[in-house]
């Protein structure tokens, strides 16, 4: 009996997405391009269910490449509409396109000529008459047998707005590289599987000096960088070496180090690695070498970037594999 509700339930709410799917025309399309102009934020809001759906939907939005923002209605009437701007575009969710809480912010959409598309059941609502873009998701009925708990319409609403989503990332042009670069904190593996050049230090950011320069720059720039090492490249850019706090451990304990010349210290043919190789591949490297920052280099040696242990892992969470 219990299972058999269930697969009922299931089957309701799928007849439910398949409803909103087979509904799907033109206005799906104009709702697309509408945030697709948007010069800033897509606000996304939403009251009780609605408000839930709609702060997943907005979630999905972030993660993808849409930048949007949740705005509770309530609190929109009590300060929060300075968070809308005459740029940005609203998503409003309601099913039965009445809910009075959300249609008291209508005529401050309509003060700041922000448009409005809707996401609702009510094709005649009040929501939908003043929306710019109406989405129907009316579906043909709860799931919940007494047909009060929204169930198949929260679903198919949720639904609609993956569908968005992912429309919008298929325009964007949004790879699986960007993805990655909005989950920083994502599991290990997955932060293993860009390419060194997407994590590399570059610029400004890497401890560089040509290898013309005295010992003494050398350290400046090893104590300002703090990464652990300078490299040393040639006047055409070509890696020469790399001094790291270790060989500085080791000029100490040798002597004068006022004596000591730049060229005679450095590490020359370091360990280095290709900007198109996985991050996985760096720290293979590192391991197989117990080194905690490599250079990248192109095909002719010439320095492309810095990549430290820290650029991978995030500090205090670098354990060598066995």
């Amino acid at each position: 009996m219990t299972i058999e509700l269930a697969r009922e339930v299931l089957e309701v709410e799928a007849e439910g997405i398949l409803a909103v799917r087979d509904r799907l025309g033109s206005e799906f399309i104009q709702a697309i391009d509408l945030i697709m102009a948007c010069p800033s934020r897509l606000v996304v809001t939403g009251i009780g269910k609605s408000g839930l759906v709609g702060q997943k939907i907005t979630a999905t939005l972030n993660s993808t490449g849409t930048p949007s923002f949740f705005l509770h209605p309530v609190e929109a009437m009590h300060g929060d509409l300075g968070m809308v701007a005459a740029t940005d575009v609203v998503l409003a969710i309601s099913y039965s396109g009445e809910t009075a809480e959300l249609n008291s912010l209508l005529a401050s959409f309509s003060e700041r000529r922000v448009p409005v598309i809707a996401l609702t059941g009510g094709a005649e609502s009040t929501l939908a008459a003043f929306a710019a873009v109406t989405l129907n998701v009316s579906v043909p009925k709860e799931a919940c047998p007494l047909g009060l708990a929204p169930t198949t319409s929260t679903t198919a609403t949720l639904a609609l707005g993956d569908a968005l989503a992912v429309a919008l990332l298929k325009r964007k042009q949004f790879r699986a590289e960007d993805f990655r670069r909005n989950h920083p904190g994502g599991s290990l593996g997955e932060r293993l599987k860009v390419a060194v050049s997407e994590v590399m230090l570059t610029g400004r950011e890497m401890p560089c000096v040509q290898e013309e320069v005295s010992l003494q720059k050398a350290l400046s720039v090893l104590n300002e960088k703090n990464l652990g090492a300078v490299t040393v490249t040639s006047s055409t850019g070509r890696l020469v070496g790399i001094l790291t706090d270790g060989d500085i451990r080791r000029i100490l304990i040798g002597g004068d180090l006022s004596k000591v010349q730049l060229a005679d210290v450095i590490t020359r043919d370091p360990v280095t690695i290709p900007g198109n190789l996985l991050a996985a591949d760096a720290l293979s490297l590192m391991q197989q070498h117990e080194i905690t920052i490599l250079a990248v280099v192109d095909g002719q040696g010439r320095l492309q970037g810095i990549l430290h242990l820290h650029d991978l892992l995030g500090k205090g969470e670098f354990r060598f594999l066995i």
